[in-house]
């Protein structure tokens, strides 16, 4: 679809109003039947019904006034045009920068959350590793304290077995003659 700008419009109308001229060429003739107030009665036009009333002098004058018209109304809507053109680029502008503040604003948000949700994960993260530290030292601590319970356990199994093995009456009663003896000398000591 071809559109035509008002101003397009208006150079064309200005165009063939100059390229106008006013020579007048015979088309058709025709016998004057009745004159009067710049009417003439006309008989023999092909292109005229009968009985037809002409105005010859006005013609021109009306064709001249609409032509002028039509390029008044023109540079009217052609303003209009321009009127509307330039409040709709005002508009565009506008729409423009608040776009352009709504993408900084809104990135900059995005860019804020995203940083604020990486800070959390990244203190979850750490949150997490310590935890799972901690949870391995005791249980590395609980492992040791395990085995050393067992260990200890059996060291004093195996030395009580020893000490089991290795009393027997004799040496019983010489370690009692000497805690015996011990306590007798102690005694002189005090007296």
């Amino acid at each position: 679809m071809v559109t035509l700008r008002a101003d397009e419009i208006s150079n064309i109308i200005r165009e063939r109003i100059e390229q106008y001229s006013r020579e007048i060429k015979i088309v058709n003739t025709g016998t004057v039947l009745q004159v009067g107030d710049g009417i003439a009665r006309v008989h023999g036009l092909d292109e005229v019904m009968a009985d037809n009333l002409l105005s010859l002098n006005d013609l021109l004058d009306n064709r001249k006034q609409r032509i002028l018209n039509t390029i008044r109304n023109s540079e009217e809507l052609r303003k209009g045009a321009i009127e509307q053109l330039e409040r709709a680029r005002a508009r565009l502008r506008k729409v423009e920068m608040e776009a352009d503040e709504y993408r900084m604003n809104g990135y900059s948000e995005i860019e804020r959350e995203k940083q604020n949700l990486i800070n959390a994960t990244s203190n979850s993260l750490e949150q997490l590793e310590n935890y799972k530290n901690e949870t391995l030292q005791f249980e590395q601590q609980r492992a040791i304290n395990q085995v050393r319970q067992r260990v200890f356990q059996q060291a004093l199994q195996g030395a009580l077995g020893t000490l089991n093995s290795c009393l027997n009456s004799e040496l019983h009663f010489r370690t009692i003659r000497a805690n015996i003896g011990i306590l007798g000398a102690m005694q002189e000591i005090t007296d």
